[in-house]
């Protein structure tokens, strides 16, 4: 291979990388609204019950750097609201519930509605705008 060949490779994957990256960038941490046909109940996740409004799934492991701080943002959003509940699920302890609600990567968080209906999904850190304005959605409809 020519060195300006070679060149012109490395600059191809570089740009490939960068776009790669910014499209996940601008996907990683929003809310991605469901067809709330998926439904989780209380014992699936080993609670007692789900929030009477909402309530907010985290699917966490104990070697994800992200998770502790996306706990603190969805505890303070849930305590904000009357009937919504935060529940942190560890996926090491429960694998099959990544297989069925295809987790690929922690923290990753359902948004249920009273009924225990997935309305919202966040994969990765939630960004605490669009967990409100997708809460306020789900409790307002």
């Amino acid at each position: 291979m020519t060195a300006p060949a070679a060149a012109l490779t490395v600059l191809a994957l570089v740009a490939l990388a960068t776009a790669l990256g910014l499209v996940w960038r601008t996907r990683t941490g929003r809310v991605r609204a469901t067809d709330g046909d998926a439904h989780l109940a209380a014992a699936d996740v080993g609670a007692t019950e789900l929030g009477a409004r909402a309530t907010l799934v985290q699917f966490s492991t104990a070697f994800c750097a992200q998770c502790p701080a996306t706990a603190r943002v969805l505890d303070g959003i849930a305590a904000a609201h009357d009937g919504v509940d935060h529940l942190d699920v560890d996926l090491t302890v429960r694998p099959e519930l990544a297989r069925r609600f295809d987790v690929l990567q922690t923290p990753t968080t359902l948004l249920l509605d009273g009924h225990g209906r997935v309305r919202g999904r966040i994969s990765g850190a939630a960004r605490p705008a669009d967990v409100r304005t997708a809460l306020d959605r789900i409790l307002t409809e």
